[in-house]
């Protein structure tokens, strides 16, 4: 993988981290999820008369993005209801690039290299393990991390639905902007159905949080669906998961969650597979 695009990866999953935390920190997920979403799509709206209209061909791949991502959402919203940042956010990112690799090879003939396949494998492995020791004094919850694997699931599908909608609009930047602005109106579709006015409760107090939230969601994705055309759908979403890394730091410090010296074993897998990504 380019320098070029594994540092920005990396940098998306440093903001792929931050929006979780601003969903977890809230004191309602599908408010937070609700508002987040409001102002990534507000964003990406304000940019749309400088890229073109997608073409016939790309609308399916933007239609499918929209219903799995809200399947995603709901998914997120359940389980940051019943469990930790810090036991939920490792086990859907660490299912999600073994889901991909599976499925881009299975369906799209998407090969990776052993030293890919290896970097997935190390990278998945050690967020997995993060997942094992520390979050809820309860421990395993079979509610919990089922949740969390339907959101992996839920990845996985949005995944290689933007990652091959990019490649066929021929525009990473044109089909990310359409497909915040599409997400998010059917996300406030759904939550105005659902909720009515309720769910923008808090947003004169919040709106800088859920703003930088809103950033950071449409930042992180940004980056990985132009990565998504320059380097192997599987390699990007795995390196996306390194976010797991961020996301343990900030459960800790900001969410005062707890943790174990068990995570320092799980992060050496996760920079290993890091490293092999490089190579890769």
């Amino acid at each position: 993988m380019d320098l070029q695009v594994f540092l920005a990866v990396l940098g998306a999953a440093v903001m792929h981290a931050g929006w979780n935390a601003v969903v977890k920190g809230g004191t309602d997920p599908f408010r937070s999820v609700t508002q987040v979403s409001l102002f990534s799509g507000g964003i990406a709206l304000c940019f749309l008369p400088f890229v073109e209209v997608p073409a016939v061909n790309v609308w399916p791949w933007l239609a499918a993005s929209a219903a799995i991502h809200t399947l995603y959402r709901f998914m997120l919203i359940g389980a940051y209801r019943a469990g930790d940042m810090a036991q939920v956010y490792p086990i859907m990112r660490g299912a999600a690039p073994l889901m991909t690799a599976l499925a881009t090879a299975l369906l799209f003939g998407e090969r990776t290299s052993i030293v890919g396949l290896a970097a997935i494998a190390f990278l998945s492995f050690g967020v997995f393990l993060m997942s094992l020791r520390g979050g809820r004094a309860t421990g395993f919850d079979g509610r919990v991390v089922a949740m969390a694997l339907l959101s992996a699931a839920s990845t996985c599908g949005y995944t290689l639905a933007d990652g091959f909608g990019a490649r066929v609009n021929g525009s990473g930047p044109g089909y990310a902007l359409w497909m915040f602005v599409l997400n998010s109106a059917t996300m406030q579709s759904i939550a105005l159905t659902m909720r009515g006015r309720k769910a923008y409760d808090g947003l004169r107090v919040n709106w800088a949080v859920m703003a930088g939230g809103g950033v950071m969601s449409m930042s992180s994705y940004f980056i990985a669906i132009w990565a998504m055309t320059q380097a192997p759908i599987a390699l990007v979403a795995a390196l996306r998961e390194s976010s797991v890394l961020f996301g343990s730091v900030i459960a800790v410090l900001v969410l005062k969650e707890v943790v174990t010296g068990w995570r320092v074993l799980a992060s050496a897998f996760v920079m290993l597979g890091m490293i092999l990504l490089k190579i890769a």
